[in-house]
């Protein structure tokens, strides 16, 4: 297996163990599931790179890679809706976009086509490792003591930034699970 799969597949790997950090609820975990997820978020980078660099796109790299995110960013954005830090129902549009786009994947894949991930759903998936980066931030900010003394004062301010950059990821999951289904319908 190359590294860039092997990286892609270590996603799901920082999933499990960033949802565990979150549901403890405690400093060092979130803390510590901050570093996992810009470490993941990293490997989301760096996978298509060195794929594209060194000449290892697969088939197997096309159809994981959307995959991996997916089950990256649900489980950090159920754990998130758990924890009350964003809305359910922004979850919930967004694991019906990512649901199915991959059952359109798949069954294109049953027909003998592999579809890579277009340029919009990158841009969403970029927005939503914001917003899920504001969060964690926002978490830790406010169970540090270092932090403590001006966080209660920016909390608001805090809080309407998150706001904003979930809307912003619903809406571009929105557009860009459009702008798959008309390439989808176009192309066939």
């Amino acid at each position: 297996m190359s590294l860039p799969n092997i990286l892609t597949l270590s996603r799901i790997v920082f999933a499990f163990f960033i949802v565990l950090l979150l549901l403890a609820n405690t400093l060092a975990g979130h803390m510590a599931a901050a570093i996992l997820f810009t470490i993941a978020a990293w490997t989301d980078f760096y996978d298509g790179y060195l794929a594209k660099r060194q000449g290892l796109i697969s088939d197997f790299g096309k159809i994981m890679d959307p995959i991996a995110d997916k089950v990256l960013m649900l489980a950090v954005f159920g754990v998130l809706a758990h924890l009350g830090m964003v809305l359910w129902w922004m979850v919930m549009v967004i694991a019906a976009r990512e649901a199915a786009v991959t059952v359109s994947r798949l069954k294109a894949m049953a027909r003998g086509r592999v579809l890579a991930a277009e340029s919009a759903g990158k841009i969403k998936t970029v927005c939503q490792m914001l917003a899920i980066a504001a969060v964690l931030l926002f978490l830790i900010a406010e169970q540090s003591m270092f932090t403590a003394h001006w966080f209660y004062r920016a909390e608001t301010a805090w809080r309407s930034l998150i706001n904003v950059l979930m809307m912003a990821s619903v809406f571009l999951t929105v557009v860009s699970g459009a702008m798959y289904f008309r390439d989808e319908w176009k192309n066939r």
